[in-house]
């Protein structure tokens, strides 16, 4: 009972700290990055606060993970490094014992992390999509402010509008200046409106005029209209089909087993297992020689992080690609993950045992 209260507490304490940290450091490269993107024009900056929070919520699994992985490997080494190590083992308590109060402490942080990565990560990486998406395909009247010559997405023409409303959709007293590869036209016109067709937009002008000049002859071409299209630039919203699989939920990745699907379905598995297997391999590295000042099991650790994240990725890319198998790669990446873990827990118990003998030999020898 004071055994697993200690561990207990021990690995408590430590994973609050290190979530503060790690939070703290990935939330604001995360800011940075998206007032970056904000700044060249990819997302809308009202939008910058919100895009922060989906972004974080498709990341907080694997902060999750990596926060209860250190929060392991330091709160075990410092009891290595202050011999309570070494009382427990002479109280007959083997390493593999740990495994016990660790899964106990962490189980609340990997249904926490099933949870996100299985459901929270496609609704978050949806809603971040349809924010970019909103932004990069909004009209180009909406890109203009009242008074303001405003250049259009494809960089081929120039808008001047007065807005009736604040939706973007009518407009009055429009001006556009449209420059293509052997023509340059001046259209204006008293009033205009967005009509979506298919998956288009056009402009539809009213009461207006239209000069154009052949840059080549330079022929001149003055007319007049009632009512006149212009493609506005961009396409409308795509179809649920062309969505990418990190925006489809897990039962939809279930029924629609093709490789992409399979792919990203492996991911969000693999994080959930990946997450359960570093419990093992942070008891198992967490071994340090209470006689050296160095943390070099910490730094050994994070390496091991590094590289089984890796993998991985690597495993969504294969299975994505047809290259291998959905269940093969689960067993074979995360199948040798949990193996060695075992090994090491195997090896760190029986390493004094070992060396004892070790020695016995020379000895004799």
């Amino acid at each position: 009972m004071l055994f697993d209260s200690t561990v207990r507490r021990e690995l408590a304490r430590g994973f609050g700290a290190t979530l503060v940290v790690i939070l703290t450091i990935m939330l604001t490269m995360l800011l940075i990055r998206t007032i970056g993107q904000a700044a060249s024009g990819a997302v809308s900056p009202q939008d910058v606060v919100l895009l922060l929070g989906y972004v974080a919520l498709g990341q907080l699994p694997t902060m999750l993970s990596l926060s209860m992985f250190v929060a392991i490997v330091v709160a075990l080494g410092r009891m290595y490094r202050d011999s309570e190590m070494a009382i427990w083992f002479a109280s007959g308590v083997s390493l593999a014992r740990f495994v016990r109060p660790v899964l106990r402490t962490c189980w609340p942080v990997l249904v926490v992390i099933a949870a996100l990565a299985l459901f929270a990560w496609p609704w978050g990486s949806r809603n971040s999509v349809e924010l970019r998406d909103r932004y990069q395909h909004r009209s180009d009247l909406a890109r203009v402010t009242p008074g303001v010559f405003q250049t259009s997405a494809d960089g081929h023409r120039v808008f001047f509008v007065e807005r009736e409303s604040a939706d973007g959709i009518n407009a009055r007293n429009v001006f556009i200046l449209s420059r293509e590869e052997m023509s340059e036209s001046v259209t204006s016109a008293r009033a205009g409106r967005l009509e979506i067709e298919g998956d288009q937009r056009f402009l539809v002008l009213e009461r207006g005029q239209r000069s154009e000049v052949e840059l080549k002859r330079g022929e001149r071409t003055l007319s007049s209209f009632e009512g006149y299209r212009v493609l506005a630039g961009e396409r409308a919203a795509g179809s649920a089909e062309s969505r990418p699989p990190k925006t489809v939920d897990t039962i939809e990745l279930i029924r629609q087993p093709h490789a992409r699907h399979l792919g990203e379905l492996t991911w969000r598995l693999g994080l959930v297992l990946a997450a359960a297997n570093l419990l093992l391999l942070g008891i198992g590295l967490s071994a340090a020689n209470p006689r050296r000042a160095s943390n070099w099991n910490l730094l050994f650790a994070l390496l091991a992080f590094v590289v089984y994240y890796n993998f991985v990725s690597l495993t969504q890319a294969w299975v994505g690609s047809g290259r291998l198998g959905m269940g093969v790669a689960l067993v074979g990446v995360h199948g040798s993950a949990f193996a060695l873990a075992l090994a090491l827990l195997w090896w760190r118990d029986h390493s004094a045992v070992l060396n004892w003998r070790r020695r016995a030999r020379r000895a004799v020898a």
